[in-house]
């Protein structure tokens, strides 16, 4: 495989906690952090802690503490899991609150893909990282991207404020993309923030290696 259908970096620790996801491009980053801003100037000083642009990605699989010599077999799985999917476009948009507005514990904007590619790349990536020792998610698949989660410390009258705002706020579609590629995400976290990293990034439609 070209280095241009697989990205690799090189892991030092025994164990990394990982995640596998669609990195978003700039025009979208950009977008998510214009609405940030626009939602700090509103929302409760204490009821949130907003992720940084850099940590908001469309997590597909959620994998926890992976041992290093496993990545290249996970790597593989994400290989034959993206070969039979081209490029799609997906649209970021509406704005809401798990696990309701009564109740906000995360901000969230949608993620819209009516042909069902993302819904069955996500399944497909589901089926390939399961015999690994990962198993499938029983909730179902519910694209977004996590804007910020309610601080610990926020107040009842706090929360409820926050979501009413998310409730009166309507932003419609924000941004476009096209998904390109799928990557393994590596964590670390860190006083200041999570540090992200991508292990692997395979290309949608990639021809995989085979061995002679």
């Amino acid at each position: 495989m070209d280095e241009q259908e697989t990205r690799s970096t090189h892991v030092e620790s025994d164990v990394v906690r990982a995640f596998i996801a669609i990195e978003l491009d700039r025009a979208v980053l950009n977008a998510l952090d214009k609405l940030q801003v626009e939602l700090k100037r509103e929302a409760p000083g204490r009821a949130v802690r907003w992720v940084a642009g850099d940590g908001i990605h469309l997590t597909l699989k959620f994998l926890g503490d992976v041992p290093a010599a496993q990545i290249p077999a996970i790597r593989a799985g994400l290989e034959r899991a993206c070969q039979p999917y081209k490029p799609f476009g997906l649209a970021c948009s509406d704005l809401g609150c798990f696990p309701n507005n009564q109740r906000p514990r995360v901000v969230w904007v949608g993620v819209r893909e009516p042909g069902g590619i993302l819904s069955a790349l996500q399944q497909a990536v589901e089926r390939e990282i399961a015999p690994l020792g990962y198993p499938t998610e029983d909730r179902g698949f519910t694209p977004h991207l996590t804007l910020g989660r309610a601080q610990r410390a926020a107040s009842t009258e706090e929360l409820r404020r926050l979501g009413d705002l998310i409730a009166s706020r309507s932003v419609g579609e924000i941004a476009r993309m096209e998904a390109r590629s799928v990557s393994l995400m590596r964590s670390e976290l860190r006083s200041p923030g999570a540090v992200y990293t991508c292990l692997a990034d395979v290309a949608l439609g990639a021809r995989r290696q085979i061995s002679s």
